[in-house]
């Protein structure tokens, strides 16, 4: 399986939402803040489509590079998860790098709090995407969905309801 950046960023998030979506089970067309999330992203930087290239790396798609500045785009909603979002741009960097691509860096933009933060891929950096893409692959290949962890952000996660019904 080609591990993608929404697998990489679940595994900063959290290790059972991974595991669920790696095995099908799929919640996010249920969730009004993933739908809240997709408008931002395809309604705020509408000239970005027409400036900017749309690639696909291995199973990766990144909505918005620019091959002339050699940067990545993402557009979030929210900061509250910013170091999972770090992560996942530092993975695209990697996943470009793999292919030949150099000197590549990202910008994760969040509209809604006017708010940018450039992303940079280190040395470390990439000796530990080596070492998490190997545990995404073992948790994902597991046989038993990892158990729940009481988290702050999972009362808006799109797994709630899976995870948390009849609990108090």
């Amino acid at each position: 399986m080609n591990i993608t950046g929404t697998h990489f960023a679940y595994y900063w998030i959290c290790r059972r939402k991974l595991w669920l979506f790696a095995n099908g089970i799929s919640m996010e067309h249920t969730s009004d803040l993933v739908y809240e999330g997709k408008m931002i992203h395809e309604n705020t930087y509408q000239h970005r489509a027409s400036r900017f290239t749309e690639i696909e790396v291995d199973g990766i798609r990144i909505d918005f590079y620019d091959p002339f500045e050699k940067v990545i785009h993402e557009t979030k909603k929210s900061d509250k998860l910013e170091d999972a979002h770090h992560w996942q741009v530092k993975f695209y960097i990697w996943k470009l790098e793999q292919r030949g691509i150099e000197g590549v860096t990202g910008k994760l933009d969040y509209p809604t709090i006017r708010h940018t933060a450039a992303v940079e891929l280190t040395d470390d950096d990439r000796e530990k995407i080596v070492s998490v893409v190997n545990e995404i692959e073992i948790i994902i290949n597991a046989e038993e969905c990892p158990p729940k962890e009481k988290k702050s952000i999972c009362k808006n996660c799109s797994y709630f309801d899976f995870c948390w019904s009849g609990e108090e």
